[in-house]
């Protein structure tokens, strides 16, 4: 059960924070991000506030635009972006091989949309583990209605230190969650330990490309603002990343950059030359309704002061990503699958 209304939208806006402390908390929140990226390891430090921070402000935003499941997908002519994002999830199910009754995890939830699709489409248990208390809320309720409230639950902890014994699951997966890693090598380890050996991990990464050139102001930029507006510590190369795999001990299976070969862009969806009316809401003139609602809204008090702020980095994280996406510099789907060794 998405928010899809215009007071939905003004309501949910700062999550659990209080109305009042909407505005102190975007500034704080935008502090970590100054000068095209801001200090590396002051958001690193501090990664825990910062995306806490971040997905307070955001995700009703994400719901009202998005839908349930908060990512992007490779898509085919003639596929819907909502059938693009189901089959996408069930690719990822595909490469684990789950079988129903398995134990699962699923490592930085969102509010539960993957986790609710893979848990239907496999039969698997699945436990969720996030950080913010407002996502785990909102996820309670789809849950029932998709009837998987005995399968499927949620558990509030950092990802970076779960609170699970060693060896617990089945099969694990993350889509675009790991990318707010502090450390992605301790990240790595750390989903290493809580997987069972023999067993496998298989997630999307977002990821800088080799085409990225860390001398380029525009690249810079352009890193910057999707940092931003996506509440990361910092984006990380795809060699880092598969390095990090291998010193946190999996054996690396597969990995490639799901975004190559698909029909359709990714950023398509977030493109303003494009129009569809699937997703309205993230066409230009859809986001265009959505800026003037929302300063309406807060003129009127029915959102809180600083929900034009949210909006305005939002709408210049999808530019970013769309840049991004043209100049080929980043993927938000490098599709790893790795298993841990039986001994």
């Amino acid at each position: 059960m998405s928010k899809s209304g215009a007071l939905d939208l003004a309501s949910g806006v700062g999550g659990k924070l209080e109305k009042k402390e909407v505005l102190s908390t975007v500034q704080s929140y935008e502090k970590y991000h100054v000068h095209h990226g801001g200090d590396q390891e002051e958001k690193k430090a501090n990664y825990t506030d910062m995306v806490n921070k971040y997905y307070d402000l955001v995700t009703s935003f994400y719901e009202y635009g998005w839908g349930e499941s908060f990512h992007f997908a490779a898509r085919w002519k003639g596929e819907s972006l909502r059938e693009s994002i189901k089959r996408h999830e069930h690719f990822l199910a595909l490469q684990l091989g789950l079988k129903r009754g398995q134990k699962l995890l699923d490592v930085g939830c969102g509010i539960g949309g993957p986790l609710r699709e893979i848990a239907r489409f496999s039969g698997a248990r699945i436990t969720g583990i996030n950080n913010n208390e407002y996502q785990i809320t909102r996820g309670k309720e789809p849950n029932r209605i998709a009837g998987v409230d005995e399968t499927c639950n949620y558990v509030k902890a950092d990802f970076m230190k779960m609170p699970f014994s060693d060896n617990t699951f089945d099969a694990i997966f993350a889509i675009e969650a790991t990318c707010h890693a502090p450390d992605v090598v301790d990240c790595y380890k750390e989903i290493y330990r809580v997987l069972k050996p023999g067993q496998c991990f298989a997630f999307y990464e977002w990821c800088i490309t080799d085409s990225f050139d860390p001398l380029n102001q525009e690249h810079q930029r352009i890193k910057g603002e999707v940092e931003l507006g996506n509440g990361l510590p910092d984006i990380r190369s795809m060699g880092q990343c598969l390095e990090a795999l291998k010193l946190a001990g999996f054996e690396v299976i597969w990995e490639e950059d799901a975004a190559v070969d698909s029909p359709l862009p990714w950023y398509l969806p977030l493109d303003k030359n494009q129009f569809s009316l699937t997703s309205f809401r993230v066409t230009a003139f859809g986001r265009f309704i959505t800026r003037n609602m929302v300063k309406t809204l807060e003129f009127l008090g029915l959102a809180p002061e600083g929900s034009q702020r949210v909006q305005s980095f939002l709408e210049q994280a999808a530019d970013a990503l769309v840049e991004g996406g043209r100049k080929g510099i980043f993927t938000p789907m490098y599709f790893f699958l790795v298993q841990k060794p039986h001994s």
